[in-house]
């Protein structure tokens, strides 16, 4: 997971693949990572088609779920933390964040994407925050 490029093991900044963030816990095809930088972004690529990524902020809190299409590249995001005009969370269309969205610039979640939400909020409480004191604790 990381940057662009990250299929071919190497970003466009030159990291190599795995060195961005970090995986908490896996879910079936959902994984919890965390960044290894102050910035708290969405991985653009992955090496697994058709992954969710659920990136934590630096409370350990989710703070994006993102889907990654059968070329590994982030295909939407629904942001969990701060509001699109009044929408929380939302999700965004796209590889870039918004291309894809409409002309408001964000959509409500749809049901499925609603229950992604919860299952990823519950799996976070029961599992997570034990992952997280661990892994805090070495860094």
């Amino acid at each position: 997971m990381g940057g662009r490029g990250s299929s071919s093991g190497i970003s466009l900044s030159g990291k190599r693949y795995g060195t961005e963030y970090k995986s908490l816990v896996t879910y079936g095809n959902i994984k919890f990572v965390v960044s290894l930088d102050s910035n708290t972004t969405s991985p653009m690529e992955t090496m697994t088609k058709n992954r969710v990524y659920v990136t934590l902020d630096q409370d350990g809190n989710p703070k994006f779920i993102s889907y990654y299409d059968k070329d590994n590249k982030r295909r939407k995001q629904i942001d969990l933390d701060k509001p699109h005009k009044g929408i929380l969370p939302h999700t965004h269309h796209g590889y870039f964040h918004n291309e894809n969205d409409s002309k408001k610039g964000a959509a409500n979640p749809t049901t499925k994407e609603r229950n992604l939400v919860d299952l990823v909020n519950k799996v976070w409480k029961e599992r997570g925050s034990n992952a997280w004191s661990k892994w805090k604790t070495r860094n």
